[in-house]
């Protein structure tokens, strides 16, 4: 590489101020930036004359180490590359620079049909470490598919991407090696209209592609490579990504969801039902909304998860946004025919493998005989409190709320918040099954979840209620405490929500589980009220699912300590991985209790013999 003299700027020199981990976040300019996450040995360059269209700036902003800045000829652009990139070679004797630029939109015929071409082109030599990098590249670009298009990536000679004396500085850095890319525009028609999914979805799949790359460059035999490339993304949050989880929090804790679609009189109503001869429609009353919905709405929209730097927190994000947005649109229709379809968007409707299983479980098992003690609210108090004592012992934070009121009905966890109704009443054998799934799975992964740094991991990642309704069934059955009794309310659940969705009426699904399946009048009215609550919910088949949707994962010897680490939903387990790769979350803190248990342990090793889900509750 040609050792030519440095250009001397006329601009004050950019002082890089780097942290001792390597962290370094300074402005360039008006539009400028460097950021360095960490010492690192790679770095993106971008220059932009239109910083807020251009795509190839967002996949450098995304990335963990940029410099970025929209001046041609800007001196303080110049030396702050200077200092960033010797800064950095110094560290690790050698640095792969990647110039990113935007292929330029092409003309085409007004009306036409025709497609902006998806082709990348790739400019960088092909010996020693960076030609390794750039066939890493060229592979992972092929594997690029965006609106069922695949990815092409055309090899150019490398040339100057960078004005003259940019190029002529790198080209001055022993220890620089570079590759040049040019990205294709197919987010933007030829008349410059944007499409905002296909943009995002580029971003994120040529952000992962230059992890990809930046892996194989260390990859020269001397240096320790990452188990996973992903662990060069970035291992911190911005201010911007902390600032949008806050209110997304925010947004989140203003309401309760669960309080305020739930009736406040349920067992009163019981008694009114029975009292008219159980032929008239019972009437619930709820409390008040603590939140309007449409501001809060206004709120959760005016948060900017453009600014976040990091694709999978804005997914994440996005995800939550767009969940508590369908819980404010269920709490502004409570009690009219739009609260029904509502809820099937947030919790779906019931698919027929469920129905099925539901339907063979309560024809096949019946009610447990009556067996001794039972305990009530206070003694549930108790034990609850004990157990959460138990964890603390582990770790002070475990600082559950544990309440008595009369104005639940059952037992309900919100937030560190565990609620039992004044009037429960249970079987005494039943009791540590049912600590098992509210202590040790719904306030357990609360608490690890608030020790993760962003609150979206408390609150709960979108679509984690039926994992983690699953979790607490599973605490019931390796405990040993999922009865019969137990397993045909949950199955009668789903016949419920069912019946619910193809038009019965509250009288119509009392009906059908007290002469069908033969539950009592306070079974059969719970289960009616639960499913009607609000207007119609569709929530209750996700316990039964979850439960089945654990199970499988536990028979496929899958680990279930992902789902310990937060609030997360199945199809988030990738996501967290490459999140614990990059230090931006870490394990549980909590593990739950039961599973040191001799039988619990037995239990789930046998899970892997069954062939379905009947099997697996044979075994039980």
């Amino acid at each position: 590489m040609p050792n030519q003299p440095r250009l001397k700027s006329v601009a004050p020199p950019f002082e890089a101020k780097f942290s001792a981990s390597g962290a370094l976040r300074q402005g360039i300019g008006e539009s400028g930036r460097a950021h360095v996450d960490r010492w690192l040995p790679f770095l993106i360059l971008h220059r932009s004359d239109d910083p807020l269209s251009s795509l190839a700036r967002r996949i450098a902003i995304d990335s963990p180490a940029y410099v970025v800045w929209s001046e041609s000829d800007d001196p303080e652009a110049l030396s702050a590359i200077d200092a960033v990139a010797s800064a950095m070679v110094n560290r690790h004797g050698r640095l792969l620079v990647v110039t990113l630029d935007d292929q330029p939109l092409q003309a085409a015929r007004e009306g036409s049909q025709e497609l902006p071409p998806f082709v990348a082109r790739l400019a960088a030599g092909d010996q020693g470490h960076v030609g390794r990098a750039a066939s890493i590249l060229d592979r992972a670009l092929h594997g690029v598919e965006i609106d069922l298009r695949h990815c092409k990536v055309e090899r150019v000679p490398f040339h100057p991407v960078l004005p003259e004396p940019f190029d002529r500085l790198l080209n001055g850095i022993e220890g620089v090696d570079r590759l040049a890319l040019r990205v294709p525009q197919i987010h933007r028609r030829f008349d410059g209209v944007d499409y905002p999914g296909v943009r995002h979805d580029l971003a994120a799949a040529f952000g992962d592609a230059l992890l990809r790359t930046a892996c194989a460059f260390l990859d020269d035999g001397k240096t320790e490579v990452p188990k996973h490339y992903r662990s060069l993304g970035r291992s911190g949050y911005i201010a911007a990504a902390l600032k949008a989880d806050k209110r997304l929090d925010h947004v989140a804790r203003s309401f309760d969801f669960l309080l305020s679609i739930s009736p406040i009189d349920t067992a009163k109503a019981f008694d009114r039902f029975v009292a008219t001869g159980e032929g008239d429609l019972p009437h619930f009353h709820y409390r008040p909304l603590t939140v309007d919905p449409d501001a809060a709405k206004r709120e959760l929209y005016s948060i900017d998860l453009d600014t976040l730097e990091d694709p999978m927190l804005e997914q994440l994000m996005g995800e939550k946004r767009r969940e508590i947005d369908a819980q404010l649109t269920m709490l502004a229709t409570r009690n009219t025919p739009a609260f029904m379809p509502a809820s099937m968007f947030l919790y779906g409707t019931v698919e027929a493998e469920l129905l099925a299983d539901a339907e063979t479980i309560l024809a096949a098992s019946s009610k447990d005989p009556p067996r001794g003690n039972v305990v009530r609210a206070m003694e549930i108090a108790s034990a609850a409190d004990a157990l959460a004592a138990n964890y603390r012992l582990a770790n002070p934070d475990f600082k559950a709320d544990i309440q008595v009121r009369d104005d639940i009905a059952g037992l309900l966890v919100s937030g560190d918040k565990l609620y039992i109704g004044s009037d429960t009443l249970m079987p005494a054998h039943r009791l540590d099954a049912l600590l098992a799934h509210e202590v040790s799975v719904h306030l357990l992964t609360y608490f690890n979840g608030a020790a993760q740094g962003l609150s979206i991991f408390r609150t709960g990642l979108a679509g984690y209620e039926g994992i983690q309704e699953g979790l607490g069934v599973f605490a019931e059955w390796a405990t040993g405490g999922l009865t019969r009794t137990r397993l045909r309310l949950l199955a009668a659940r789903v016949i419920a929500v069912q019946a619910m969705l193809t038009g019965a009426t509250f009288l119509d699904v009392y009906r059908l589980l007290r002469k069908e399946h033969g539950f009592s009048r306070r079974g059969a009215f719970g289960i009616s009220a639960r499913v009607f609550r609000s207007g119609g919910l569709a929530k209750d088949a996700i316990y039964l699912r979850g439960f089945r949707d654990v199970m499988t994962l536990v028979r496929a010897g899958a680990s279930l300590e992902p789902f310990w680490l937060g609030k997360i939903a199945v199809r988030h387990a990738g996501a967290i991985e490459e999140l614990l790769q990059r230090g931006l979350v870490q394990a549980p803190r909590f593990i739950p209790s039961f599973l040191s248990d001799k039988g619990a342990a037995a239990r789930i090793a046998g899970v892997g013999k069954a062939n379905n889900f009947q099997e697996m509750l044979a075994g039980a």
